[in-house]
């Protein structure tokens, strides 16, 4: 018998709470019952006056609007209200009843304008220290990368602007440490000229590959935990920086998130300089870091045929003859042979080009640690392999789940705040799907204190009962 459903006839009664109609695995009603914002009121209670003014949106309610839309791929506001007003979960996971008004999206937007970056790093941090309670963390391997973000602005917005302007109007940072500096480096050696944005002048011009043209963006950096594929750090520069410069302070930042010493960080070619090198080596931290292919064919002897005696402070020739040094630069040492050498050698012809007259070489600094780590890829066993091998699955992986899955391809707004404050709930987001999935398979995320405090002698940074609250663990009944 085929059935009947009468379309016209509405209730005016629904009976029952309104979390009965959705259902129980949605991603919504997973996250929120690991999901605690309780602590945020009082976090930006000192942007806001008590005493005069309107009532604003409810802080808690503002993210919870936010991070729904962020699990769906709704990264602009005008969208994210609109579905708000006829998608229940959302209503539900936000705290807005059926018959309740929801905010107006300019509210989102100037709540944003108000708390500014850092406040949205706090809720990024908190989820990352509930992941570490909850035993998702292991904070001994973090896969290390970047991708770019394209920003939200037309191609006819470009223009050009000369570096000889932009370097006499603006203070210029001193370059890489690097010998094949970054993009801002060769511009300013060059004396092109640079586009630029009028809409949007922090975004900058940059590609991920030789064979791609140049788009406006920006860069994020990625540090993903190698056990559950956690996102422990994520920041937003400008898409000039070099992700390799980047290292230092992210290991810093890890360690003080995570409370333990880093022991293996993977990343690959575009961090393989030899300061990053260098500073894993002072860490005691193994680097499981590809460094820059060596010419197999080159034009001219190459300077890894020339031998570095850093105790006498000089450089010696495949022929034998020293070379002294010379000047510095901003990324090493210039080390020069005698004309008188190089115009008797046999190996003149191979050595040097035509016109020249002598040999120059440049030593970079931390050379020492670059070979050590030539060495140590030379020898790569299978161990170094699957680590490698899991770095590309797991930093490329997280950055292919936040562009495709939650609308991180593009900027939904301009600047670099909020650049940051997208790629944080972003973050943020997929960190609570993990947080939720583990959930999803245990009877009980919420421990006893005592299983709690257990949790937290492995991760000091998390000792304080704040934290363990602010995660989401409550003391047994």
């Amino acid at each position: 018998m085929i059935g009947r459903q009468e379309r016209w006839q509405e209730d005016l009664f629904v009976a029952g709470p309104l979390s009965e109609l959705i259902p129980e695995d949605h991603i919504l009603k997973r996250v929120n019952r690991v999901l605690d914002l309780s602590w945020l009121r009082d976090e930006v209670r000192e942007l806001y006056d008590e005493r005069h003014g309107r009532p604003g949106i409810d802080p808690e309610s503002a993210v919870r609007l936010m991070l729904a839309g962020l699990f769906q791929g709704i990264v602009h506001d005008r969208r994210l209200m609109r579905e708000a007003q006829v998608n229940l979960a959302i209503r539900w996971f936000a705290g807005y009843r059926l018959q309740e008004k929801l905010p107006d999206h300019s509210s989102l937007t100037r709540l944003r304008q108000r708390w500014g970056a850092e406040k949205f790093r706090r809720i990024f941090e908190k989820t990352v220290a509930a992941c570490a309670v909850a035993g998702l963390v292991s904070g001994d391997t973090v896969h290390v990368d970047a991708t770019l973000i394209r920003a939200d602005v037309s191609w006819e917005s470009l223009t050009e602007r000369h570096v000889e302007k932009v370097l006499t109007e603006n203070a210029v940072e001193p370059p890489s440490d690097d010998a094949e500096s970054s993009n801002e480096t060769a511009a300013s050696r060059t004396g092109k000229a640079k586009k630029i944005s009028t809409t949007d002048p922090e975004a900058t011009m940059t590609t991920s590959c030789r064979q791609y043209r140049m788009e406006p963006s920006y860069k994020q950096h990625t540090a993903v935990d190698d056990r559950r594929g956690v996102v422990v750090d994520v920041e937003v520069t400008t898409g000039e920086a070099s992700e390799g410069k980047q290292l230092a302070v992210q290991i810093e930042r890890i360690e003080a998130q995570t409370g333990k010493r880093l022991k293996t960080v993977t990343a690959d070619g575009a961090y393989a300089y030899p300061a990053n090198y260098a500073l894993l080596e002072s860490r005691q931290i193994e680097a499981i870091i590809p460094p820059q292919a060596q010419s197999k064919q080159p034009r001219r002897i190459p300077l890894r045929r020339f031998q570095v005696d850093a105790r006498h402070d000089v450089v010696r020739c495949p022929a034998g003859k020293r070379l002294t040094r010379s000047r510095q630069t901003f990324n090493g040492t210039m080390y020069r042979a005698r004309r008188t050498d190089c115009r008797a050698c046999e190996l003149r012809s191979r050595c040097l080009p035509p016109t020249a007259q002598l040999r120059t070489v440049l030593i970079v600094t931390h050379h020492a640690s670059l070979l050590r780590a030539r060495r140590r890829h030379a020898q790569w066993g299978e161990a170094e392999q699957t680590l490698y091998r899991r770095h590309r699955w797991r930093a490329e992986g997280v950055h292919g789940e936040s562009k495709t899955v939650h609308g991180l391809r593009r900027a939904a707004r301009r600047g670099l705040g909020n650049v940051r404050i997208q790629s944080y709930l972003t973050a943020a987001v997929m960190n609570l799907k993990r947080l939720a999935a583990l959930r999803r398979t245990n009877v009980s995320m919420k421990p006893s204190w005592t299983d709690a405090a257990g949790i937290a002698r492995s991760f000091p940074a998390l000792r304080a009962p704040c934290h363990l609250r602010s995660a989401g663990f409550q003391r047994a009944a």
